[in-house]
């Protein structure tokens, strides 16, 4: 006889993932589901890449000023060698880390973990951003939020690069991204403000 496993008393895990533009909100959403949990007593690790270190070096920050305690890392086979008895865990600023976070993730939510991850979808050109694609395709849940277009007013859904540097990794904030609609972004960067 088949026994369905939340029966037996076995966890299921799942993979969500939060994802948008700049100033979309993403991490606060990460941050406000992580702190549910923990309120859920829940035991909960976050971990964020090395690398992203423009609000703080260790925590997770949202553009809001909301913060959570994490654990900044190098590449995403760590978080496998950390997440030891864990029920949840959240990954930031997924876009930033290598090719192999996506069996990351998958492994996670075998093992029964619910792993919430937050990105960037596209990268300033509008193009697909790192793995996010493929995390996408292996979410069991996806929020995509939108920022306000800082022209027209409209939901936007691409992070401007105000200055000529290229590359599509360039950390920054207000100073050198802006939130835009898709035609606003062709409008370039003396685009006449409508609102």
């Amino acid at each position: 006889m088949f026994i369905e496993p939340h029966i037996r008393g076995e966890k299921k895990g799942w993979i969500e993932v939060i994802c948008g533009s700049m100033f979309s909100g993403k991490t606060e959403e990460l941050i406000r589901r992580l702190k549910r949990a923990k309120i859920a007593n829940l035991k909960v690790e976050i971990f964020k890449p090395a690398i992203d270190i423009r609000y703080d070096e260790n925590n997770v920050v949202s553009h809001d000023a909301n913060s959570i305690q994490s654990t900044p890392i190098e590449n995403s086979q760590t978080i496998l060698l950390m997440a030891q008895e864990v029920d949840v865990i959240g990954i930031d600023e997924a876009q930033f880390f290598d090719d192999q976070i996506t069996d990351v993730c998958e492994k996670l939510a075998l093992q029964g973990i619910r792993v919430i991850v937050a990105g960037l979808d596209m990268d300033y050109q509008g193009k697909p951003f790192g793995q996010m694609p493929n995390l996408l395709s292996i979410a069991d849940y996806i929020t995509k939020l939108h920022a306000i277009c800082v022209i027209c007013g409209n939901i936007a859904n691409i992070s401007y690069r105000k200055t000529a540097q290229d590359g599509q990794v360039l950390l920054g904030e207000k100073d050198i991204y802006e939130p835009r609609c898709r035609s606003c972004c062709q409008k370039g960067p003396d685009a006449p403000r409508e609102i």
